[in-house]
């Protein structure tokens, strides 16, 4: 994966022409993310939906500025929610059971990455959600692997997150709101519903935030994060044997999610419709 690039880079630079552009059921093997030195495990290559699946089982992500490479991330320490740790903070349940916002799925994605893009955070110029990140999500949004959660109130958009949901496993991504806790219920509701009704037994948040924190956040090292997603993925990575059948039923399940899906106990989230 390693090539000469120029210094600045953006969108058109950013990935390798010569790297091949990976199918959704291809396959690459990166580094292993506990050999590396600090969080960046490799650098390269291109955001075709192979790599980035492939990424997200080896416990690595593509994280970077609008001015940088294509890097490939696997923080130490990891930031997950547990289904022990998940907990709502009791002010905010009580906005949560007064139900002030409509909770619908994978009707806005585009939308939601959109407005996440745009989001200001403290202490960073620009976004990490550049155009080429946003074209690889929306590309795995109509895949069926990248979903949106989505807060509506009076027939507008006020707040969501993105994210993608593998096996036991919801990789979150991002999360915007233009009306007071209109993401924080959104989130409520989708973890709620993921950890008692669907199973789901790790929420990656990537790296602390304070909001997620409230949420029952916690820090783990990264080979104790390794050994939790090999579980929830139901096979070791790493294993030198041939991955097709273990992406094979990764990817089974995978499709848009009905808009009302979590107003639906016990429906599952990988359902085609």
């Amino acid at each position: 994966m390693a090539c000469r690039l120029p210094k600045i880079f953006d969108s058109q630079s950013r990935c390798d022409p010569a790297f091949p552009y990976l199918e959704l059921d291809e396959y690459f093997p990166f580094p292993e993310p506990e050999d590396a030195c600090g969080s960046v495990v490799a650098v390269g290559g291109n955001l075709s939906p192979g790599m980035i699946v492939s990424a997200y089982t080896q416990g690595i992500f593509p994280w970077f500025n609008d001015d940088d490479p294509l890097y490939w991330q696997s923080p130490d320490p990891r930031f997950v929610i547990l289904p022990e740790s998940f907990h709502v903070p009791s002010r905010l349940e009580r906005t949560v059971k007064k139900s002030p916002f409509q909770i619908r799925t994978d009707t806005a994605f585009e939308r939601v990455i959109g407005c996440c893009s745009g989001v200001v955070r403290k202490n960073q110029q620009g976004s990490w959600i550049t155009e080429d990140m946003m074209d690889a999500y929306i590309e795995l949004h109509h895949e069926g692997l990248a979903h949106s959660v989505e807060a509506w109130q009076d027939g507008r958009l006020v707040g969501g997150f993105y994210g993608i949901l593998m096996g036991g496993v919801f990789f979150g991504e991002s999360m915007f709101t233009r009306a007071d806790d209109a993401a924080k219920t959104a989130f409520t509701v989708f973890a709620r519903h993921f950890f008692e009704k669907m199973g789901g037994v790790l929420i990656d948040s990537q790296v602390y935030t304070d909001h997620m924190a409230r949420f029952g956040g916690i820090n783990i090292s990264r080979s104790a994060y390794l050994r939790k997603l090999r579980g929830a993925l139901g096979f070791e990575v790493h294993a030198e044997t041939d991955q097709s059948e273990n992406r094979e039923r990764l990817l089974a399940g995978r499709g848009i999610w009905p808009p009302d899906v979590l107003a639906e106990p016990g429906r599952a989230f990988n359902s085609a419709g």
